[in-house]
């Protein structure tokens, strides 16, 4: 089952002379539990598809069906709701709340929705991802590796149909690169999670169970 599908994307900036394709036309699927990678140099489209993917852009043409949802016939609210419950996402910069404690930064997202968090569920993704005794801490006082992780878990948390990783090693040196991202296939395969994850890090790519090329706005 796809969890995931494009149908001929595209998202245009400027007109005339002038106007940039930065997707042309991307079709593209993802079965429930894939792991895939999409790679490109910069400049090549993927950061735009990721966001495209994750609703926080609209395209100028196409859809994006998630969980069987078509995500930009929703209306701008109920795009931010199915957001919250169904993509989670994993960015570069981490976006932790400094003032509220590692716990707290996890649940964040379910007691945005008004929800109880699942505490076991949440417990056995703090083990797997080595936070079991930084749950108390704030996030200035971990290294940049341990925050990454914290930004997983959250993720992790709402139990997404889908995790979307922009560049989510590119703030940490090589061997942090490699445990962190190990300990996100590990705990996505024991959830059972799907995710796609955008990098230009070819050694990270070969993590993943597929990888997709991206070059001018086209899957080659």
């Amino acid at each position: 089952m796809d969890i995931l599908k494009t149908n001929n994307l595209k998202k245009y900036y400027g007109k005339g002379e002038m106007e940039v394709h930065a997707l042309d036309g991307v079709n593209f699927s993802v079965a429930q539990g894939e792991f895939v990678a999409i790679v490109g140099t910069s400049g090549s489209g993927k950061s735009t598809l990721l966001h495209m993917l994750g609703g926080l852009d609209r395209p100028t043409s196409g859809s994006v069906i998630v969980d069987g949802e078509d995500i930009f016939s929703l209306k701008e609210e109920e795009l931010t709701i199915f957001r919250r419950r169904k993509i989670g996402f994993v960015f570069q910069s981490y976006n932790l709340i400094p003032v509220v404690n590692v716990y707290e930064n996890i649940v964040l997202p379910i007691k945005l929705d008004g929800e109880t968090p699942d505490k076991e569920y949440v417990k056995g993704i703090i083990e797997i991802l080595g936070l079991s005794e930084k749950i108390d801490r704030l996030p200035n006082t971990l290294s940049g590796g341990q925050q990454q992780r914290v930004a997983i878990a959250r993720a992790l948390a709402t139990k997404p149909a889908i995790i979307l990783a922009d560049e989510p090693t590119g703030n940490l040196d090589s061997s942090t690169s490699q445990d962190v991202l190990s300990l996100l296939k590990v705990s996505c395969e024991k959830y059972k999670q799907t995710m796609v994850m955008i990098t230009h890090n070819e050694e990270i790519a070969q993590l993943a169970d597929r990888i997709i090329r991206i070059e001018d706005g086209k899957i080659i």
